[in-house]
């Protein structure tokens, strides 16, 4: 059978990988037979869940705020107005007066103070931090922020890792009512100022060293040149993360402020000061993040702290069914939306677990498992790439590790093909596989888990409970069978940007979500919805889907016959659509980075050509296979399609910062120069 006709086969026959045997006793169906009882629906199936959400909006956002037990000092008045067009985004929970970080630090139902909150780790130590530690380190900063001036929608800067000091930095800032936005230590000063010199923060933190790979490197001389073009710093704070680098505090004093560390900074708090939280608005700034930026200034994308806490809430509670004391560990850095969705994981009362380091120390493939078996992990978060690496390496992590408190695996930052889907469950056995998507742009998911509906093979389990997500046509028509199209969602829900940074009439806000199909909110992914299961195959970046001879495909067909049919061949590829001004017809171009053992030649040309003609079909096969040294990726480890689209197709393009390895755009500029 042709990977094609096997995908047609799936759609029409879907593959059953998994499926929970006592759906009964979760929080989501408990959340079901609540609505049944309250409005006397006869709900039974997550399908008809999903639908009533979507259908009652504002009814089903105020039963997820009562169910997850958001704290809130003030009511609200209403929800949402649902007769208002989706941009301007309407307001959600008009008159509620809450705080993120008490939601975050108090938990409902309460945990016991002394239980673990936080496991911090790096390649060489663990740190346990208490719930009451957590709650101390975060009153002590918070005041002392407070007494250094920081005040409700001030911006706050981070330059860090992901440790428990940079968890205490967020949390004090939202209980001051500031507006946290973080880079990760890996990235290079050029990218971190295009960022944080959009927004001028007045308070910025930093680690004076980062841990990767078994080796310590030294940030102070890149916060040294981030610092010295943020003339709006009024302090930066440093967290002494190792020993090994001096810190010299005159290299990295702000032109107009000080620079301290971290214990000096905190040492006035007296131990009778109060921990204390701005009571703000439902939809009050709480976060910053950055579009990719790969293609010129990073847009700076404004959340509010109540979407992104309710959001949160109804994902880990209802979705993947988490309790208090559950140990949630995703490999994230503080780049990534995914720190913002691991960290609101206290809200649920788990144990965090935030990881500093490489995936792949102290022990090779299997540290992580290793980790995962000592701490008692149930929730593993990580990315597609990640888990296709353990793949290629036929890894068998329960071979040498029990992994008894392991319940689901989520994957995300790009598609998942379905070999992998498969190699999961010889490799683990019968866990929860979640393949989820959403992103940057709603600092949460579309496509989500959920313990009510079996893991298919290829697909993401279903929808998100009040996400009115559909499929539509380029000619802005619902899609209403298996084709493939745009993800767009059709009504308001409350996890949409609040507003861009410097964006004052919403120009680049509509440009960026409401241009395309207007007035309707357009996510920018290339899926198809399967109608049999309810659940999304993702194809890739609605801005990567190649069209030659008019025919609509995305690279992840490309990449998922590779994965299956290569893995010990190729490394890694790229597959991108070349239309220059003197073409008549865009032209497929598949980069292939080879596995160190293995040659270019045009056999293996002709052979990779008719793979893929047999396994999908005549339309699928590149023009052009050539053999690349390198993939370009993003920090957050996404495939920069879109940049070396327009490189090959000479298109006028301004490259950012955020090419996390931009050396190697060279080496396509020069493919494309030889080819005109």
């Amino acid at each position: 059978m042709t990977f094609e006709e096997e995908e047609t086969f799936r759609l029409e026959h879907p593959v059953e990988l998994w499926r929970y045997d006592r759906p009964e006793k979760t929080a989501a169906w408990h959340f079901l037979e609540l609505i049944n009882k309250n409005y006397g629906t006869e709900l039974k199936t997550y399908q008809e869940l999903y639908q009533w959400s979507i259908d009652n909006i504002s009814i089903f956002w105020r039963e997820v705020w009562d169910f997850t037990h958001i704290v809130a000092s003030h009511p609200y008045a209403s929800v949402v107005d649902t007769t208002a067009p989706m941009f301007p985004r309407p307001q959600f929970f008009p008159g509620a007066k809450l705080s993120y970080a008490q939601n975050l630090l108090f938990p409902v139902p309460a945990v016991d103070p002394e239980s673990t909150a936080v496991i911090s780790v790096t390649e060489f130590m663990k740190e346990n931090v208490t719930w009451k530690e957590l709650r101390d380190r975060v009153r002590k900063l918070s005041t002392a922020m407070r007494e250094f001036g920081v005040k409700p929608a001030d911006r706050v800067a981070a330059y860090v890792s992901n440790n428990v000091s940079t968890l205490v930095s967020l949390l004090a800032t939202s209980a001051v009512g500031a507006i946290w936005s973080s880079t990760s230590s890996e990235i290079g000063s050029v990218s971190v100022i295009e960022r944080l010199s959009q927004i001028e923060p007045v308070l910025m933190f930093v680690d004076n060293a980062s841990l990767y790979n078994q080796k310590v490197f030294n940030n102070l001389p890149k916060v040294s040149e981030i610092v010295a073009q943020l003339p709006s710093l009024k302090a930066l704070v440093v967290n002494e993360t190792s020993i090994l680098q001096k810190i010299d505090l005159d290299t990295v004093k702000p032109i107009n402020g000080v620079a301290m560390l971290s214990d000096k900074f905190v040492e006035r708090v007296r131990a009778d000061e109060a921990l204390e939280f701005e009571m703000l608005d439902f939809d009050h700034p709480l976060f910053i993040v950055y579009s990719s930026g790969t293609t010129g200034k990073p847009k700076c994308i404004v959340h509010g702290q109540g979407g992104t806490l309710l959001q949160h809430k109804k994902e880990h509670l209802i979705h993947m069914d988490m309790k208090a004391g559950d140990v949630f560990f995703h490999y994230t850095t503080c780049s990534w939306m995914m720190w913002q969705w691991l960290i609101s994981g206290l809200a649920s009362g788990a144990t965090l677990v935030l990881y500093d380091g490489s995936p792949f120390q102290p022990i090779g493939e299997m540290s992580m498992f290793k980790l995962i078996d000592e701490l008692g992990v149930k929730y593993f978060g990580t990315s597609a790439k990640y888990l296709s690496l353990l793949e290629q390496k036929h890894s068998k992590p329960k071979n040498t590790y029990a992994l008894s408190k392991l319940a689901m695996i989520t994957s995300t930052g790009s598609v998942l093909s379905p070999s992998t889907f498969s190699y999961v469950y010889e490799a683990f056995g019968p866990i929860l596989l979640a393949s989820i998507t959403g992103g940057t742009d709603i600092l949460s998911l579309f496509g989500a888990p959920s313990l009510l509906v079996p893991v298919y093979k290829g697909e993401i389990q279903c929808r998100g409970l009040g996400m009115a997500v559909e499929v539509w046509d380029q000619d802005g028509k619902k899609v209403e069978t298996d084709e493939p199209g745009d993800l767009v969602c059709v009504t308001a829900f409350p996890c949409m940007p609040v507003m861009f940074w410097n964006d004052k009439d919403g120009a680049r806000y509509r440009a960026s979500y409401f241009e395309r199909f207007e007035g309707i909110w357009h996510h920018g992914d290339f899926v198809r919805l399967s109608l049999k299961t309810g659940g999304l195959v993702m194809l890739g970046r609605s801005d990567g889907v190649l069209k030659p001879g008019g025919v609509r495909f995305g690279s992840s067909e490309i990449y998922n016959v590779l994965t299956k049919q290569y893995p010990s061949v190729v490394e890694d590829a790229l597959c991108v659509g070349m239309k220059r001004s003197e073409d008549m017809d865009e032209v497929v171009v598949l980069f292939v980075k080879l596995q160190p053992s293995i040659s270019f030649t045009e056999d293996l040309v002709k052979t990779i050509k008719l793979t893929i003609r047999t396994q999908l079909s005549p339309r699928h096969v590149p023009g052009i296979i050539d053999e690349t040294p390198e993939i370009p990726y993003t920090a957050n480890g996404k495939k920069t399609e879109t940049i070396i689209k327009s490189i090959i197709s000479k298109s006028k393009i301004t490259v950012g910062a955020s090419v996390a390895n931009a050396h190697c755009l060279d080496w396509y500029k020069d493919w494309a120069a030889a080819r005109h």
